[in-house]
């Protein structure tokens, strides 16, 4: 367990991540049994920090919680997050009752601004982002997406708890510039896609193997299917860091999924790592990676073995746009 920023909250190391449960196109069918299923092993495995969004599934993720832990509602931390155009002050408000509503709670733990709404002075939208913690409603406020530009200018208005960022052995954007000012301010990071979609599991021996819908960051050529950038990519770099990554794991006599998830906790600021679970199995893995402590040695080989990837990529924050929608 971990302090979230300046906050009296404590979450796992590892949280479960609620987007895939809703069982969209992007993720395929999901069984519901296989949802509490895998909720209620994360509870027994140490997992008490759930992750979801309005946005995912239209709110039936939050409704799916909002199922799952009734009559436990205190032995778990809810974080959930409001779409940029919510983020007017009386749009927020709404939005925020409207998922307490789903949720079936009266208290959310971390409301989070799911990306910067620019049009919307950041003024405006914390000023009722702390009414709603002055109002009970919400324990801590975050925010999710923020680079350097962004995060420093709100806060002239206020400090988050956490910045919710895409973070992992194969994209280390966030390392150029706004981990610094995390850590400098006490704001937790948070991490999605740990798993940098499924290539950090191992699964894929090169980028033809990924699918299309995963081979679309800019990763990989502006030329796969479903790509919205316009570069180059970094095919080979990338496969070449991960066979690096799946040697030293052999090293450390861990999965590599679980030697990848182990090496966020040890960099600056973050707290907790999102890791997408749709079954027990998976639940009881994840939170087994969250007790994994890496030896110094093997973290900095890790860090080395993936600096060249992280040079070519840059300080671009976002996976998918050489345009980028995160500064």
């Amino acid at each position: 367990m971990r302090k979230l920023g300046n906050t009296d909250i404590e979450v796992s190391t590892v949280a479960m991540g609620c987007w895939a449960i809703v069982g969209d196109s992007t993720w395929g069918r999901q069984d519901q049994d296989d949802t509490f299923a895998a909720i209620e092993a994360a509870v027994e495995s140490g997992i008490n920090f759930f992750d979801t969004a309005e946005a995912y599934g239209d709110g039936y993720s939050e409704e799916l919680l909002g199922k799952a832990f009734k009559g436990m509602r205190d032995e778990v931390v809810i974080a959930t997050k409001a779409m940029p155009g919510n983020h007017e002050p009386v749009a927020l408000k709404k939005a925020c009752e409207d998922s307490l509503r789903r949720l079936g709670t009266d208290y959310i733990d971390l409301y989070q601004l799911h990306w910067a709404a620019r049009d919307v002075g950041f003024n405006e939208t914390w000023a009722m982002m702390e009414q709603l913690v002055q109002e009970g409603k919400v324990r801590a406020a975050g925010v999710s997406n923020f680079g350097k530009e962004d995060l420093t200018a709100l806060l002239d208005h206020g400090v988050p708890a956490s910045n919710q960022l895409c973070y992992n052995l194969l994209f280390r954007a966030c390392e150029f510039e706004a981990q610094s000012v995390c850590v400098d301010n006490t704001i937790s990071i948070i991490c999605y896609s740990p798993m940098m979609q499924g290539l950090l599991t191992g699964k894929f021996a090169g980028a033809d193997d990924v699918p299309e819908g995963r081979g679309r960051t800019r990763h990989f050529s502006k030329d796969r299917p479903q790509s919205r950038h316009t570069e180059e990519g970094a095919e080979e770099e990338t496969f070449r860091a991960v066979e690096h990554i799946r040697q030293i794991a052999t090293e450390v006599g861990e999965p590599m999924a679980n030697v990848a998830l182990a090496w966020l906790p040890a960099q600056p600021a973050v707290t907790s790592v999102i890791a997408g679970i749709r079954n027990a199995q998976q639940a009881r893995q994840n939170a087994r990676a969250g007790d994994l402590s890496l030896d110094t040695g093997f973290v900095n080989r890790l860090s080395e073995v993936t600096d060249a990837l992280k040079e070519q990529l840059g300080p671009n924050m976002d996976m998918w746009q050489t345009d980028s929608r995160i500064r």
